[in-house]
C-alpha cells in the first residue's frame, strides 16, 4: 500500500512541478528536471545528509521515468490543469505524509535517535517543493506562514509515538498519515497560518 501511495505522490509532484516550471517559461527539459527534483529531491536529501546508499532513484531508475512522464503529460494537457487545482491540493496534502513516514521509517531503521528521524522525515516530506522554489526563483514555501513543515512534523511524531506505543505498523502509518493529511486539508480550508516574524527597522 505504501509504495502505491508513494508512486500516486511522486506523480502529483512531479506534475505539479511542471505547472511551477511552466509559469517560468522552461523549456520541455527543464520540466523533465524541476519535476524529478521536486519528486524525488527530499528522499535524496535525507539519503546523502543519513549516508543511505544508493539512494532511491538509483535503486529504482524506473521513478525517474514516472517523474518525467507526469511532467511532460502535464504540459501537454496544462490547459485542463486549472480545473484540477482542487484534486492536486489534495494530491500534494497525501504526497507530504507519504513522504514524511516514508523518511521517518528510513532514519529508524538505520537506528538514529528520535529527533534526527524527526526531522529525516521533514526533509524527505518539504525538501523536494524547497528546491523546486529555488529553482523557480520563488520563496520556498516551507519558509512561509503556510502550516507545510509543521503538518510534517505532526506526522512524523504521530507515527513514531504509534510505534513506541507497540501499534501495529500499518496502523501507525495508516492512523498518522490520516490524521496528517487532514490537519493539512483543514488548514488549506481554514487558512491556518504560523505566527510571522516581521521587522522593518534599519540596522545603522
Amino acid at each position: 500500500m505504501l509504495l502505491v501511495l508513494y508512486l500516486i505522490a511522486i506523480t502529483a509532484e512531479a506534475m505539479t512541478a511542471a505547472l511551477a516550471a511552466g509559469r517560468r517559461d522552461m523549456d520541455w527539459v527543464g520540466v523533465s528536471i524541476i519535476a524529478c527534483v521536486t519528486a524525488l529531491g527530499g528522499g535524496t536529501l535525507r539519503d546523502v545528509v543519513l549516508g543511505h546508499y544508493p539512494v532511491t532513484w538509483v535503486l529504482h531508475p524506473e521513478y525517474l521515468w514516472i517523474t518525467a512522464g507526469a511532467a511532460i503529460l502535464t504540459a501537454l494537457v496544462a490547459p485542463v490543469m486549472r480545473r484540477l487545482r482542487s484534486i492536486f491540493l489534495m494530491l500534494d496534502a497525501l504526497g507530504l505524509v507519504v513522504f514524511t513516514v516514508i523518511g521517518c521509517q528510513v532514519a529508524l531503521g538505520m537506528d538514529l535517535p528520535i529527533t534526527v528521524v524527526l526531522i529525516s522525515g521533514m526533509i524527505t516530506g518539504c525538501a523536494g517543493g524547497m528546491l523546486r522554489d529555488i529553482l523557480c526563483n520563488d520563496i520556498p514555501l516551507l519558509l512561509r506562514k503556510e502550516m507545510y513543515a509543521s503538518v510534517s512534523v505532526v506526522t512524523g511524531a504521530l507515527f513514531l509515538s504509534a510505534q513506541h506505543l507497540g501499534l501495529d505498523l500499518n496502523l501507525s502509518m495508516i492512523g498518522a498519515m490520516a490524521i496528517g493529511f487532514a490537519f493539512r486539508m483543514l488548514a488549506l480550508r481554514f487558512n491556518w497560518q504560523m505566527p510571522k516574524f516581521v521587522y522593518r527597522d534599519e540596522w545603522r
